[in-house]
């Protein structure tokens, strides 16, 4: 702990704009990355004539990235937190140029799937950015710092969405992933120049066995999930995939329980704060990622149908983008509760937020400022939540597992996400009314996708409820300024016990 002392003294002694310039530079790297979940949206339905490929094949170009980024962001943020963070950060963004220059490349399916492969590979940039955070930044910024950080996860999705349509529109689809390829350059370059090491490591051996288990078993769930309403919930292949998923990670647990060194610390992952805030994850990745589905459909839907829009794709990002903005500016509000009253309030006031942005678009939806207005609301609680989710992992866990546990975090993000779009597929597939010879999500079906993001939203609110009672953040970032990681997780788990 003396290395990690004096990189706080150096940065907590050196001038603001330096602490700026790293805050700036990582946030500027999320960003970059959280583009490409949306990077290929606007060309989803013209991917079989472009690669000449079934429609069916193609949609691999969007499954293999978030089954990539689900086995990265857990392997990731370990050898983050064994081998530096920093280091790691930059492999991760050199995987995401890469990936894209594949896909600039690509006029076939092959290649086009290893390249997104490639970019989902970078997902961990995110966590690990927050666990440089905590290890480089001055106490009195971290908290608004991460905030941040953890918002540009929404950030870049919602404002790659018209970026990437309004390419799409005037330019050969290939310079989406040169212009990728291009901004991702740039972060490695900045993060290179401005982001010191972090000498906070864990150290140790990498737990192989571990990270081929739980990678099995995600990408066995994920790929159900992802797949389940195309191969039939009920085909023998779904049925398989959940059966793996399910036997691999009860062999993994009880492995990961005897082992040394473990990928995850299982015994840390169940303390109360831990346990429960990633709970809380999955239900606010469900109830985001609702919205993400239905929004654009009412946008896009004919005008005949009498409650769809009849709005291009590029109407659809427009409308969605003021949605990062809020986000982002949400970020200094959320830490200034965090510090006040503790992360457990800011997470439940995001939650009550989201859930009253559902109910409001249950009853708002038959114009395009009604869609505006809800994914704001929505984007607001958003943010909030996903900024006290950071501090809430890091006061229960050792500076030694910060990368890890927040990558453990942001994927249990993406496992809510992948139910969401499974259940508002099912939902949307089974209420219906007929469009001349085609059938169409009906209204009904989108109002009860709503209702199932509030429920989520409220899910996520009583799962806060358990997380033990807080101090003030700004009391518990003392920590990352003092080198006491060591101290604070043996005291937070004397006050579970006590709980």
């Amino acid at each position: 702990m003396p290395d990690a002392l004096a990189r706080s003294a150096e940065v907590g002694g050196s001038a603001p704009a330096k602490s700026n310039a790293v805050v700036a530079v990582l946030a500027l790297a999320g960003i970059v990355v959280s583009l490409m979940q949306t990077l290929v949206i606007p060309i989803v339905p013209e991917l079989p004539k472009l690669l000449d490929a079934s429609a069916s094949n193609t949609i691999w170009a969007v499954t293999a990235t978030l089954l990539a980024a689900s086995v990265a962001t857990p392997v990731v943020g370990r050898l983050g937190d064994m081998f530096g963070k920093r280091r790691m950060l930059l492999v991760s963004i050199v995987l995401l140029v890469a990936g894209s220059v594949v896909c600039a490349l690509s006029d076939s399916l092959v290649p086009m799937i290893v390249g997104r492969t490639l970019q989902g590979l970078a997902a961990a940039v995110v966590p690990l950015g927050i666990s440089v955070m905590r290890d480089v930044l001055p106490a009195e910024r971290l908290t608004s710092s991460t905030a941040l950080m953890s918002a540009s996860l929404g950030v870049g999705g919602a404002l790659g969405l018209p970026s990437a349509a309004f390419i799409a529109d005037r330019f050969d689809w290939h310079i989406l992933f040169w212009t990728s390829a291009a901004l991702g350059a740039v972060a490695f370059a900045l993060v290179l120049a401005v982001v010191p090491e972090s000498k906070v490591r864990a150290g140790g051996r990498f737990d192989l066995i571990g990270a081929i288990g739980l990678s099995t078993a995600l990408v066995s769930l994920l790929l159900a999930v992802s797949k389940g309403s195309d191969w039939g919930w009920t085909s023998g292949t779904v049925l398989a995939l959940f059966t793996t998923a399910v036997l691999v990670l009860l062999a993994w647990g009880v492995f990961e329980l005897r082992t040394a060194q473990p990928l995850v610390d299982l015994r840390t992952l169940a303390r109360r704060q831990v346990l429960f805030t990633n709970l809380a994850s999955v239900a606010f990745g469900f109830s985001m990622f609702a919205m993400s589905l239905v929004l654009p459909q009412l946008l896009q839907l004919p005008e005949q149908t009498g409650y769809g829009l009849g709005r291009s794709m590029l109407t659809v990002g427009l409308v969605l983008a003021p949605q990062g903005l809020v986000m982002m500016a949400m970020a200094p509000l959320s830490a200034a509760i965090s510090k006040t009253r503790g992360p457990k309030i800011t997470l439940m006031t995001g939650a009550v937020i989201v859930a009253a942005g559902y109910g409001l678009n249950i009853l708002l939806m038959s114009e395009v400022w009604h869609l505006v207005l809800v994914s704001c609301i929505i984007g607001a609680g958003v943010g909030f939540a996903y900024g006290a989710m950071p501090a809430l992992i890091m006061g229960a866990v050792p500076a030694t597992e910060t990368a890890a546990a927040n990558s453990l975090n942001t994927l249990m993000r993406s496992i809510g996400t992948s139910f969401a779009s499974a259940l508002a597929g099912v939902i949307l597939a089974q209420m219906t009314t007929d469009f001349g010879t085609t059938a169409l999500p009906s209204e009904r079906g989108f109002r009860t996708v709503m209702a199932v993001g509030a429920g989520a939203a409220l899910l996520a609110l009583l799962l806060a409820s358990f997380l033990p009672r807080q101090r003030a953040a700004a009391a518990q970032e003392s920590s990352p300024a003092t080198g006491s990681d060591g101290e604070q997780a043996e005291t937070a788990q004397v006050s579970e016990a006590k709980a």
